[in-house]
């Protein structure tokens, strides 16, 4: 059986010598020829030959033909997939050439040069400028003269692909209803008063002339003031298609510019990407995080950007994929930056910076009751017959749970008050009551409280001044207190104070010295007492000169010994002289 097994798969054998071998009726002598026919190692048939015991030698050879069997079918698999493979090259092949002479015979109607006469008619609805067109058209000659198969075949259908789908000619009709702009964004958001009445500048304006480039607005704040939100607004109200491109993290020219189409996998840049979305060649584009783009070996994508935010040479914009011109002259460019620091000069040069500050207390309120808690009520599916957040609870959580210039933690937070509600409000589904969310119950939803507000302090003081200082979440105050001791004239300063802050407490000390007798002061008071100067929250650094004020009333105060009226906080930088400068905050 084993013997027939190897037959089967052996090719080689005579089939007359394999009739002849089972025609052998004796074991032994059966054995000897079959051996004898094998193609196996002379080491192998030598070890048959000494085994004298018949079982043993056919135990041994049907051993040596299950394993020469196995390579047999082995090698016959992979020829057999050989084969296939070469069968189905050579059947594509004759398939290609048998299509490429029908297309010759029927005047290529049904080929390529169907899809070359799509690509033109797809660039005469397009609208693209007659340079343009006549690139497109040499690229489509090569492509119809190369070999089929070619690969840049490819890459052209990619690249003429492309200025097919760009907006040449196609725009939207911008709106110029003031009134209706300007409901949209007082819709839309509470404040930003400054920025609302630039957009509705730029809008009378365009009305008057009916032909403006888009200037290039900059809006600079803290996160959470709604910089980015803004711009969605203004391009409704405006009537304006709207795209964004993040910036953020942006560290390669090629990214603002593209590759060239000679590379693998090469593709036009983020701004013609861009257009492509927006649809029309007048769009909002919004640079968003414009402060957050840095420069590696790869190139300055900033310097890219001058081309694309100057009014002057926008117009003729040429991408490295493209290698055309391209006009961004009408689009309206807005960017926005939580810092310009990190914006180099000559991009910033190119923009008009308009300034967001931080919310106030009463704006932050006006802006939870109307966008923020509406906003997640719905995203948490609930209404107003189910939860109800009382006004001094909102106003609670902008005091107490919060510290930010924006709105984005004051937004989370009434999203933990919608879940702890979703959830109390599935627990007594019986019995379902509207709940009510007063500054009672508040530390039940959110927990204990995290701020807490610096009262004034209710009597005047001698040596205790308060002060006002600029952080990045706004407004905060700050005493500056002031202990006069007997000693030899040393001068402490505590509080983490940066130098600036430490100079500004020196002319303070100055100029206290220099007029000590107007103020009726010991004039030996440098030598024969000691002066410790203490900015009360000692683990927060604090640096800037606008302190300078506030430090000298303080140290005049404890001089003296005259108290100082506790309703007056003050800020600015005092100079030698006893000048009191603007502040910079």
């Amino acid at each position: 059986t084993e013997f027939q097994a190897f037959c089967t798969n052996n090719q080689k054998l005579n089939p007359e010598a394999i009739f002849a071998l089972e025609s052998i009726e004796k074991p032994d002598e059966f054995t000897d020829a079959v051996a004898s026919n094998l193609q196996i190692k002379l080491k192998d048939k030598q070890d048959i030959l000494n085994t004298f015991s018949v079982p043993e030698r056919m135990e041994k050879l049907i051993l040596i033909l299950v394993r020469e069997t196995e390579i047999l079918e082995l090698d016959n698999e992979i020829n057999r997939k050989v084969k296939e493979n070469i069968e189905q090259n050579q059947k594509e092949y004759f398939l290609r050439e048998q299509m490429k002479i029908i297309q010759e015979e029927l005047g290529d109607k049904d080929g390529i040069g169907l899809e070359i006469k799509e690509y033109k008619e797809r660039l005469r609805k397009a609208g693209a400028p007659d340079d343009v067109v006549e690139k497109c058209e040499q690229e489509l000659e090569r492509m119809q003269k190369m070999p089929y198969g070619n690969p840049e075949a490819n890459v052209i259908r990619n690249y003429v692909g492309w200025i097919c789908d760009l907006p040449w000619s196609a725009s939207t009709e911008d709106r110029l209803d003031l009134s209706e702009a300007k409901k949209i964004l007082d819709r839309d958001h509470y404040g930003l008063e400054k920025i609302k009445e630039r957009i509705l500048e730029y809008l009378a304006v365009k009305k008057m002339t009916g032909t403006l480039s888009g200037p290039i607005l900059c809006l600079v704040g803290p996160p959470g003031v709604g910089k980015t939100s803004i711009a969605r607004s203004i391009a409704e109200s405006l009537g304006k298609n709207y795209v964004r491109i993040s910036l953020g993290g942006v560290r390669d020219e090629a990214e603002i510019r593209g590759h060239r189409k000679t590379y693998i996998g090469a593709m036009p840049g983020r701004i013609i990407n861009a257009m492509k979305q927006a649809k029309s060649n007048n769009p909002l584009m919004l640079f968003d995080e414009i402060d957050k783009m840095s420069s590696d070996f790869h190139g300055d994508p900033a310097s890219a950007m001058l081309e694309v935010l100057d009014g002057e040479q926008n117009s003729k914009f040429r991408d490295h994929y493209l290698e055309v011109d391209f006009d961004l002259s009408k689009v309206l460019f807005i960017a926005t930056a939580n810092t310009l620091e990190t914006v180099p000069r000559p991009l910033l040069d190119r923009m008009e910076v308009v300034e967001l500050s931080g919310y106030t207390a009463e704006e932050k309120f006006h802006i939870c009751k109307r966008h923020l808690l509406p906003k997640q009520l719905k995203k948490h599916g609930l209404n107003n017959k189910m939860l109800k957040v009382s006004d001094s609870a909102i106003r609670a959580v902008i005091d107490n749970y919060t510290k930010e210039a924006g709105v984005r933690s004051l937004e989370r937070k009434m999203g933990n008050i919608c879940r702890k509600a979703a959830l109390k409000l599935l627990e007594n589904e019986e019995k379902p009551e509207q709940l009510k969310v007063t500054t009672k119950n508040l530390e039940d939803f959110l927990g204990k409280r995290i701020f807490s507000t610096e009262m004034v302090s209710k009597k005047n003081e001698i040596g205790v001044v308060t002060g006002l200082a600029w952080t990045q979440v706004g407004g905060d105050t700050l005493s500056v207190e002031v202990n006069v001791m007997k000693g030899s004239g040393k001068l402490e300063l505590t509080g983490q104070l940066g130098d600036v802050m430490q100079e500004s407490a020196k002319a303070a000390i100055s100029y206290i010295r220099s007029n000590a007798k107007k103020l009726g002061i010991n004039e030996m008071f440098y030598k024969d007492m000691d002066i410790h100067i203490h900015v009360p929250e000692g683990a927060t650094p604090k640096d800037g000169p606008s302190a300078g004020i506030t430090i000298a009333t303080a140290l005049a105060s404890a001089l003296s010994g005259r108290r100082v009226n506790h309703e007056v906080a003050m800020t600015g930088e005092i100079t030698l002289r006893g000048r009191v400068l603007p502040i910079g905050g």
